[in-house]
């Protein structure tokens, strides 16, 4: 199983984290690569609400699966925010030489100057690689993931809660080919509910779809965690 005590040691790593897919699969590759992964960092926009939003109990209950402390901030400006956690970690004498991110066509500008301007290591494990490899990585490793947000007139809610598996590549395939695998384009967003890297599994016990800014949501008000 991956741990944070890898045998070579590269150095001290953040993770940019929403509780899906990509950032959790860049984690366990940055891990595996023998980096030690010294915090989660969660982000909300204080402005809106998006279809990444997740309860932040599920992101807190991630953290402790995984055994990895959490820092959870809003944010008016994404990047002026990610730079003051870094620099209150460095306050506290906590040494960060890299940040990890699941980004895999975007947003590369925006995170080239974050780790420039930080004097940090950019680490970007997925980046521009096909999206059917990465799903399919993503399952062999043995990760759990649903979906929690779909784009209305595209998906629709009955695809809420779906686990991504090799059924739901091929139905995803049939319901429309443009869709990226990995919901790329904003077609769909994940949670990652277990894993090899998680100590515990975490299990949805009640929520509801409901329709926001064009996507359904999963909107959870229960769950539980599951020894494995």
């Amino acid at each position: 199983m991956m741990n944070n005590s890898a045998l070579n040691n590269k150095g001290n790593v953040v993770i940019s984290w929403t509780g899906g897919k990509d950032g959790c699969y860049s984690c366990y590759k940055a891990m595996a690569e023998g980096f030690r992964v010294t915090h989660l960092l969660h982000f909300t926009n204080i402005g809106k609400q998006g279809s990444h939003d997740i309860n932040p109990e599920i992101i807190r209950a991630q953290s402790r699966v995984m055994r990895i402390p959490l820092i959870q901030r809003n944010f008016f400006s994404y990047e002026e925010e990610f730079k003051k956690v870094i620099q209150d970690l460095r306050a506290k004498e906590i040494r960060i030489d890299g940040a990890v991110f699941g980004h895999i066509e975007t947003h590369d500008r925006l995170v080239n100057r974050i780790c420039h301007d930080l004097d940090i290591r950019l680490l970007l494990p997925l980046w521009k690689q096909d999206s059917g490899k990465i799903i399919t990585e993503i399952i062999d490793a043995g990760f759990e993931v649903i979906i929690v947000s779909a784009r209305d007139r595209l998906m629709g809610k009955e695809w809420l809660g779906r686990r991504i598996d090799r059924e739901f590549i091929n139905d995803l395939r049939t319901l429309n080919p443009s869709i990226d695998p990995c919901g790329e384009n904003g077609e769909f967003h994940t949670l990652v509910t277990d894993g090899p890297i998680f100590k515990k599994k975490i299990v949805i016990t009640e929520s509801r779809p409901v329709l926001r800014e064009g996507y359904w949501m999963q909107d959870i008000s229960g769950f539980m965690l599951l020894k494995k």
